[in-house]
């Protein structure tokens, strides 16, 4: 069986879609293929990485990458992390599912490196419930769609 395939897509792939794809990949299994985008790519954030692992996820491996056209094309789902990314996503096919989830983004938080933290953790946490909801909708069978 193929697996299905979930792209998380946001401006420069270094924080928010780099979680979300460190949770699909943990909280899906099997089931679906997982990537993550950018528009514009820069690099993995450290503060994603560390906020990651506090919850035993690792992300440390992952990379900041454009997103594959070809590849959103054959997605099942695509989720929109940003405002950006929702507006300037290229265009999917009807079957392809599309979800915004608008969230601030944690590279642009200010302070004192433990406010910035706090700021990664709540965008962490966030991003974690609503992958919990997404997650919890295929383990009880019902399609997305």
């Amino acid at each position: 069986m193929e697996k299905r395939l979930i792209y998380f897509i946001c401006t420069g792939n270094s924080a928010r879609s780099q979680m979300a794809e460190g949770f699909a990949r943990e909280m899906l299994g099997d089931q679906f293929e997982v990537l993550s985008g950018g528009l514009e790519p820069s690099t993995l954030h450290p503060f994603a990485v560390q906020v990651m692992s506090e919850v035993g996820v690792d992300i440390s491996q992952q990379s900041s990458k454009e997103v594959d056209v070809d590849r959103l094309w054959s997605a099942r789902i695509a989720v929109t992390l940003c405002g950006d990314a929702e507006e300037r996503c290229p265009v999917t096919p009807p079957g392809v599912l599309r979800l915004h989830w608008p969230l601030r983004d944690p590279a642009k938080a200010t302070g004192s490196e433990a406010e910035r933290l706090v700021t990664f953790r709540a965008i962490r946490d966030e991003i974690r419930d609503r992958m919990t909801d997404l997650a919890t909708r295929y383990k009880i069978g019902s399609d997305a769609r």
